[in-house]
């Protein structure tokens, strides 16, 4: 029997300061039915409260049909009598979405459509959407790691244009994100601090003004485990993703912490982080922390945005690199997190 996503407990969640949360997260393995939940919410919410809604997606190209992209899974679910439509705003900077009844001629914004990569723009139509209560970006994580440019900061400058009306400077305006699970190293994660605490066994996690749900639907993985097609594909990765618990883009292997006598080796700076080398001569190992030590003489930069005074570009050290790349590829590695091994793998392959 086919069960889908509930998302009723991730709504009535408090963030770990025991407020309500601004930002609700929801992951799962595909056809979880995630999204149909969330887009029957939104609708609904309109329909019994006049709670407009604003959707969010990464490029203007993703804005075509988007009325289409969004009502038609629920709509023969949920909605039969109701019809929607899309009238381009700003020469296509963003949609209002219309809502009407079968028959009726007159239609009502329920709400827009956006595309980050208009940001910019945005801000000088925000104030003709800021009557919206609540947004809404799916696939929040991309399959192929193709994220806008600066795309967090886009997001964070929508949210700031889109909370200031009703009369407040700030308001409350939650934004619910939806995604398929990935790959922990997608920026949201990374800026949330998600990366480092999230485990294939976390159902809910809370976070300071956020919470997040990581499920995982059974029938949905048998019924993709079970078709013709994903068995004659059953070795490959996407498969596998696509069915089980597990993130496309990562590889666990290697997390690890070793224990004995160390040396550190270098300080290594990534993504305006410092991370630490250190060999652990009597096992072989070299192993990266995000445990630095900052006085320590050597301390290299992975891109000219990381370099600051007293580090060299990593170019500069071949050698150094180099010796490290052996270890690497010798399996001689290991990681605290997933993001010392990201960490490595861009100082290792510049």
């Amino acid at each position: 029997m086919s069960t889908f996503y509930n998302g009723t407990k991730l709504l009535s969640m408090r963030d770990i300061n025991g407020n309500k949360p601004e930002i609700y997260l929801c992951t799962s393995n595909r056809s979880a039915g995630k999204t149909t939940f969330f887009n029957r919410y939104f609708v609904k919410r309109f329909l019994n409260y006049g709670e407009k809604f604003v959707l969010i997606y990464r490029f203007k190209y993703e804005l075509d049909s988007i009325a289409e992209k969004f009502f038609n899974g629920v709509k023969s679910l949920f909605f039969t009598e109701y019809n929607m439509t899309a009238k381009s705003k700003a020469g296509g900077m963003f949609y209002d979405l219309l809502l009407s009844k079968n028959g009726d001629s007159k239609s009502e914004v329920c709400g827009y459509a956006i595309a980050l990569n208009c940001a910019d723009q945005i801000k000088k139509y925000s104030h003709l959407m800021n009557d919206a209560q609540r947004m809404l970006f799916d696939e929040f994580q991309s399959e192929t790691n193709h994220y806008a440019s600066n795309e967090l900061n886009k997001l964070i400058s929508v949210h700031t244009s889109l909370a200031r009306g009703e009369g407040e400077q700030c308001r409350y305006l939650p934004i619910f994100m939806l995604s398929n699970n990935v790959s922990l190293l997608n920026p949201y994660f990374v800026a949330l601090g998600v990366s480092t605490r999230l485990r294939e066994s976390t159902n809910f996690l809370r976070g300071n003004g956020f919470v997040l749900e990581q499920g995982y639907n059974a029938s949905a993985s048998k019924a993709l485990e079970t078709s013709a097609f994903n068995q004659a594909f059953q070795k490959a990765d996407y498969v596998k993703y696509a069915s089980q618990k597990s993130y496309l883009n990562d590889n666990t292997a290697f997390i690890d912490s070793p224990k004995g006598k160390s040396k550190y080796l270098c300080t290594i700076r990534f993504k305006n982080k410092n991370f630490g080398v250190f060999e652990f001569a009597e096992e072989g190992i070299i192993f990266c922390s995000d445990n630095a030590d900052v006085s320590y003489p050597l301390k290299l930069a992975v891109t000219t945005e990381d370099l600051r005074i007293n580090y060299v570009m990593i170019k500069k050290n071949d050698l150094f690199i180099s010796n490290l790349r052996y270890y690497f590829d010798n399996g001689c590695f290991r990681f605290k997190n997933l993001l010392c091994k990201e960490c490595i793998l861009s100082t290792l392959s510049y």
